[in-house]
């Protein structure tokens, strides 16, 4: 039987993506000192995904968890699962595909921890739909690691609304990890976002801010009217223009949880500080219609 789980997100999630070789390539010392400064403003998920640096980013942040106890028990670990993506660390995948076989899923949250050097992951996400999905032997093996101490939560990133629904149906996820921003208002108008309120789940949200797209110049009308209007509405709150996304996101009822992608901290402090802007309804309205480019119907 399908009981309702819920996990109590930070309002913020830090993603590990590009501290790594896939970015920053921070030193241990470096990646430490990021970790310290995120505790600091309150701030303990942290987002991470297998493939990630080729493989190579959760090692490199469980350096600094193995040595550091104190940190160790204070961040939560989200990671992902369920890609194979050929690379260095990984000759033997031939191609790009997904695999959400119990033995894959197995197999990827014992390499998880082995890096992270953790005994249990906070919250497992399946990274991408596989096609060939049995939600009851997914569900199995949830539950077996569940039993085993190893994983906590479980949750999904990129499904679709039917495919939320087919594996909730089987067993219980506590968010759908999702692209959201202004510049990808999809989750808003396919039921991605009512599933979630209607089941009472804070749906994650990557690249929240449109992937920087909006704070360079651009040859496309439709990119340089969002970037003029949120400019405006951002001068009129006082506020960065980052700050105005991010506060455009939160304002909607479901409590997205953005997914930040940066490796500055500064940046990350400039975040959180979009916690306490509170939108007009009409200014939330105001950069949707710019990103649509018509006013609503």
């Amino acid at each position: 039987m399908n009981t309702k789980e819920t996990f109590d997100f930070a309002p913020i999630a830090i993603g590990v993506m590009r501290l790594g070789t896939w970015g920053a390539n921070m030193s241990t010392a470096e990646l430490t000192a990021f970790i310290e400064g995120c505790l600091e403003l309150g701030l303990n998920d942290f987002d991470h995904a297998d493939i990630y640096g080729g493989y190579s980013t959760e090692s490199d942040f469980g350096e600094v968890l193995k040595s550091r106890s104190d940190l160790r028990d204070q961040v939560r670990v989200i990671t992902k699962c369920g890609i194979l993506m050929p690379c260095d660390n990984r000759p033997e995948y031939a191609i790009k595909s997904y695999d959400l076989s119990a033995s894959h899923i197995r197999k990827s949250v014992e390499n998880s921890l082995s890096y992270l050097g953790l005994e249990q992951i906070d919250v497992l996400l399946l990274h991408r739909p596989d096609l060939l999905i049995d939600p009851e032997e997914v569900a199995g093996e949830f539950e077996a690691l569940k039993q085993a101490g190893k994983v906590a939560f479980f949750g999904v990133s990129n499904f679709t609304p039917s495919q939320f629904s087919l594996l909730n149906s089987y067993t219980p996820l506590v968010t759908n990890q999702i692209e959201a921003s202004i510049t990808q208002l999809a989750p808003f108008n396919d039921g991605t976002l009512d599933q979630c309120i209607q089941h009472q789940i804070r749906p994650m949200a990557w690249s929240p801010v449109g992937g920087g797209s909006l704070f360079k110049p651009s040859d496309d009308p439709g990119m340089e009217q969002i970037r003029k209007v949120a400019a405006s509405l951002a001068e009129k709150y006082g506020i960065q223009m980052d700050q105005l996304l991010l506060a455009w996101l939160l304002k909607h009822p479901s409590k997205i949880v953005p997914v930040l992608g940066t490796s500055k901290l500064e940046r990350v402090a400039t975040a959180k500080a979009a916690l306490e802007v509170d939108l007009s309804r009409e200014d939330w309205y105001r950069l949707l219609e710019a990103s649509m480019g018509h006013e609503v119907a």
